[in-house]
């Protein structure tokens, strides 16, 4: 794990070489203050890293290391709009996105400002659509907005338009996101053309699955409604204005957002209208609003209170330290159900890296596999596998504390289900209580002695709890910035730039080429992809 040349990553290694290194339960049952002492405020969140095998000596190592590192000279530099995205030549300056005018600038650019003007439009378009004054072709409110896009342009508000949206909103959120068809064949059957309002999220308006599903929407809208209807069905999220008003979208319903922000961090930016006109504008506002309490914890707090460069201190110990590749997100709240699959996507597109900010070949394991899905579920899923499996597998535990329902048993039994599955992986079950267990509940010894080695879990499993008072948006902004600045403490950590996705757009590349084969049946370069594509044109035209 050492980079060349860095006292600091190997005064970590040799933390992780001692014996007992990824020890947890010693821990817990030596310090019963320990959840006080490594228990972390900010922005009304409770970040526990007391179920971790972190102690003082390791966490003073790791900061030590984020200093070689210069974690905090590049926060600085992300936030003073330096072009950070070296590959791209462009900031990272989504911050920028729920800051007063005048917080951030890049080059001579007032970035807030320009959000700003971005955000007066989409509430006056919010506000007609909600007042009546923008309605169908037909006269009809708008009942439904389906949001067209892809990766950041779907999961981020997909997400929190499924958490915040409470009954009783005006507007119901889709979201089309595949291009496979049966996603639309699916989804066309709960709308009405008549009071639909379809939104197009591409910034090149050129993403060839965004502008597919789009072409099968504005075909559904033309079919019922007739061609001359469509355009007061239509907005569009993009800066190409030429490619949008070609497509019928006219001027004013186009809302952009600048190249310095990242499709996986566009959440706040004109991407969140769907949210908007699903939750209403007070609910985006608050999202922005704890947003930016996170920045302001991330930008002013000292290392060692810091939640986003202490959540990626302890992933760098968890990666690189102890060597484990993968990491599992357990909210427990229904209404995050998509929760994990947004960081799936904001860490590791940014995070998968294998070269340097220099090109060269990292020395070190970077992003984990992120994968997820919300408790309960997920006990009775693949959390086996976390108890008893051969590679522990570091868990992200978010729990809320006050539900929005009335029913105190179920969410009762749903937090001592979460605080159930922490405990027991940090403390695991020896063979000797699995015996004592066994004894007691009348079995023989032979039966005993079978059975034990089943029963016995290894515990030393590492889990992180975060405890959010209630799901608010305020509280759901800072959950999701908080993630967001982990992934650029551990780009700068890693010496990788957490903020382009080369693999995306080689995908993008060979698809283009292989479409005309699928087509016309024309050579694929590819002898294994020829092959296939002959297997498929067989069973088509068969």
């Amino acid at each position: 794990m050492q980079q060349a040349g860095s006292a600091a990553w190997e005064a970590v290694a040799a933390l992780a070489r001692q014996p007992g290194a990824a020890s947890i339960r010693r821990l817990l049952e030596a310090d019963p203050l320990r959840a006080r002492r490594f228990g972390f405020r900010a922005a009304g969140l409770l970040l526990d890293l007391s179920r971790t095998s972190l102690t003082e000596k390791v966490l003073a190592a790791l900061l030590e290391l984020a200093a070689a590192r210069d974690l905090a000279g590049f926060r600085d530099a992300m936030a003073g709009g330096a072009l950070v995205n070296g590959t791209e030549g462009r900031a990272a300056l989504h911050m920028a996105l729920r800051a007063p005018a005048g917080g951030f600038r890049t080059g001579g650019e007032d970035a807030s400002a320009s959000v700003q003007a971005t955000l007066n439009a989409m509430a006056g378009f919010v506000r007609g659509v909600h007042g009546g004054q923008i309605r169908g072709a037909g006269g009809d409110r708008f009942t439904d907005v389906v949001n067209i896009g892809i990766g950041g342009s779907d999961l981020g508000p997909a997400m929190v338009a499924q958490a915040l949206w409470r009954p009783g909103q005006p507007i119901r959120a889709h979201y089309l996101a595949n291009v496979d068809a049966h996603a639309w064949e699916a989804l066309r059957l709960q709308l009405d053309p008549r009071r639909t309002l379809v939104l197009v999220a591409s910034k090149t308006f050129t993403t060839q699955e965004t502008m597919a599903n789009a072409q099968l929407v504005r075909g559904w809208l033309a079919q019922a409604l007739g061609p001359a209807a469509v355009p007061q069905h239509l907005a569009a999220l993009s800066t190409n204005l030429a490619a949008t008003a070609a497509f019928g979208i006219a001027p004013e319903r186009v809302f952009g957002f600048s190249e310095w922000v990242g499709g996986r961090f566009s959440l706040w930016s004109a991407v969140g209208l769907s949210v908007a006109l699903a939750c209403g504008l007070e609910a985006f506002a608050g999202l922005l609003a704890g947003a930016r309490e996170m920045d302001d914890h991330f930008l002013a707090a000292p290392p060692g209170e810091n939640l986003p460069m202490l959540l990626a201190a302890t992933e760098v110990w968890h990666v690189n330290g102890l060597g484990y590749p993968s990491r599992a997100v357990l909210p427990y709240d229904q209404r995050l159900a998509r929760f994990a699959a947004h960081l799936q996507q904001l860490e590791m597109e940014s995070l998968g890296k294998r070269v340097t900010n220099a090109g060269l070949p990292v020395a070190h394991a970077t992003g984990p596999v992120v994968f997820g899905e919300p408790g309960t579920n997920a006990q009775h899923s693949f959390l086996q596998l976390i108890h008893q499996g051969t590679t522990p597998v570091p868990v992200d535990f978010v729990l809320v504390a006050r539900p929005d329902h009335g029913h105190a048993a179920s969410h009762r039994i749903l937090l001592a289900n979460a605080l159930a599955q922490a405990e027991a992986l940090a403390r695991g079950r020896t063979e000797a209580e699995a015996r004592a267990e066994m004894a007691k509940a009348g079995l023989d010894a032979a039966e005993i002695d079978r059975l034990a080695p089943h029963r016995t879990f290894p515990g030393d499993r590492p889990s992180t709890t975060i405890l959010l008072p209630a799901l608010t948006p305020a509280s759901l902004g800072a959950l999701i910035a908080l993630y967001e600045h982990k992934v650029a403490c551990l780009g700068a950590f890693w010496d990788i730039n957490p903020f382009d996705q080369w693999g995306v757009e080689l995908g993008k590349q060979l698809a283009g080429g292989i479409l005309p084969a699928l087509e016309h049946g024309s050579p694929a370069k590819d002898a294994a992809t020829a092959a296939m594509i002959g297997e498929i044109r067989r069973l088509q035209e068969g």
